[in-house]
């Protein structure tokens, strides 16, 4: 009896001793197991968030849209035609914007080549335009309309100025300055803040010396022309007349290309950051979905 205690005994406890070794190797197996989930889980969430992220960071090209389409024109701009190239340049940045967004479906599920692909193509084409607008094509950029160098050219025209002066007068732009400027001594109006237009057509040139008897009529004094300025000539091209002023003088031509150039500068920039910004920021969400692909 004593001999069958002892066999049943031993027998249970080596059966004991079996469930204990399965489950100590089953809970080993499931530690790597939970870790691999646990990685998975991970990358999910660094991929969801890198999504909303991007999608947050495309919403200030619907505002550049507005501001776009619905802005007030600078005057004369539309002898350029700008007006229609920025029109044209709104429904392009929609474009980006829904791209940008509906690639971000296509990665995170089963095409992601496909999407990152799709969306690299307008964001290419976005940076592309708002380098030429900045004017870092240089001489390249000269058929580039709104570049650099395609507005000095037509400002240089002489055809086309003479359309761009007789507009500046229509705008009376010059006429309104002297108007809201009628009370002001000579001193306080020249510490007055103007425009690029204002101080290059509706005045003569500071380094022509001239003083002014009121806002509306200089006079040279003797001696006090700077003769090395590269436009001396506006000091002679100047008239007290209303219908003349400084309208045929190159700091009218500079002023007014200043303005539109400060304009288009300023859109290509914010092209320029937005388009970076969002290559970087999609490619960061396709390598996160091809790691999450991989773990899984």
């Amino acid at each position: 009896m004593t001999d069958n205690a002892n066999q049943v005994e031993g027998a249970g406890g080596g059966a004991g001793a079996a469930v204990v070794a399965e489950e100590k190797v089953a809970k080993e197996a499931s530690i790597p197991e939970n870790m691999k989930k646990g990685k998975l889980l991970g990358m999910k969430h660094i991929s969801g968030l890198l999504s909303i992220f991007t999608f947050v960071l495309s919403l200030p090209i619907l505002a550049s849209v507005m501001w776009l389409l619905y802005m007030r024109d600078y005057d004369c701009e539309v002898l350029l035609r700008l007006p229609r190239l920025q029109i044209g340049i709104g429904i392009a940045l929609i474009f980006v914007f829904l791209v940008s967004n509906a690639t971000l479906i296509l990665i995170r599920t089963r095409l992601p080549m496909v999407g990152v692909m799709l969306v690299m193509v307008p964001l290419l084409l976005m940076l592309t335009m708002g380098l030429a607008f900045v004017g870092a094509f240089k001489m390249e950029s000269r058929r580039m309309p709104a570049s650099p160098m395609w507005l000095k050219a037509k400002v240089q025209n002489n055809n086309k100025w003479n359309d761009i002066k007789s507009c500046i007068y229509d705008s009376e732009t010059c006429e309104e300055m002297a108007i809201t400027s009628m009370q002001l001594s000579p001193y306080a109006f020249s510490m007055r803040k103007l425009t690029p237009i204002e101080s290059g057509c509706c005045q003569p040139p500071p380094f022509c010396g001239m003083e002014a008897l009121n806002t509306t009529f200089w006079v040279e004094k003797d001696h006090a022309r700077s003769r090395n300025h590269p436009f001396d000539t506006d000091c002679d091209t100047w008239s007290n007349n209303r219908n003349i002023l400084c309208y045929d003088c190159q700091s009218c031509r500079e002023g007014f290309l200043s303005t539109i150039q400060s304009k288009w500068r300023k859109l290509g920039l914010f092209m320029v950051i937005m388009a970076v910004l969002l290559i970087v920021s999609h490619l960061s969400v396709f390598l996160a979905t091809m790691w999450e692909k991989l773990e899984s």
